[in-house]
């Protein structure tokens, strides 16, 4: 037998029971407590874990279509949000940010641009996307909910918790290492240095 990678929802809920001592489900209709749970929770831990931090691997730019309703108040336009948003990071023209607020699924400015406005965001990748230090700290993330519906263990819940706390930081670690290092300017303390 050869170890696999975990890249579905049934085999990251099944490594999470694992984790904890119990029976891995092959399905989210075993019929079992441990599917129960998992199919009631699974998804919210993921999208939840999903949005923690700004992952480069479930970023994503689009450009926003203008919408012909206009804002009832306050601003004087309206865009539509990408319909697999989960969290809204920025919203640019020219590589350069607008003042927005988030209404519903859509995004209402007072800027008129010719210039496409782009959203940069969080989407929900699916988990043949995610890397393995992610998959780990997810796994770690539901053994802690196996470990208080299943098990019924404050310890066991405890330490899963505390093992996803720290597979959450090293899997932050490493995934903001794949983009370019930001340069610190320090030409605005040496002006003030010198003065």
């Amino acid at each position: 037998m050869t170890s696999t990678i975990a890249n579905s929802s049934i085999d990251i809920c099944a490594r999470a029971l694992i984790l904890i001592g119990a029976e891995p489900i092959t399905s989210f209709e075993d019929g079992t407590t441990e599917a129960l749970v998992a199919v009631n929770m699974y998804e919210d831990i993921a999208r939840s874990n999903l949005c923690h931090t700004r992952w480069r691997f479930s970023t994503e730019q689009r450009v926003l279509n203008k919408l012909s309703d206009v804002p009832t108040g306050r601003y004087d336009y309206a865009y539509q949000l990408p319909n697999d948003l989960l969290m809204l990071h920025a919203v640019t023209t020219s590589d350069m940010p607008i003042e927005y607020q988030v209404y519903g699924n859509k995004v209402f400015t007072d800027l008129n641009t010719i210039t496409p406005i782009v959203a940069d965001y969080t989407y929900r990748a699916d988990e043949v996307d995610w890397p393995s230090y992610f998959t780990i700290a997810v796994e770690y993330a539901m053994a802690a909910v196996f470990a208080g519906s299943i098990a019924r263990d404050p310890n066991l819940i405890q330490m899963m918790e505390q093992k996803y706390e720290i597979a959450m930081r090293r899997a932050k670690t490493l995934d903001s290492q794949q983009q370019t290092t930001r340069k610190l300017v320090t030409s605005r303390f040496i002006t003030e240095r010198r003065s």
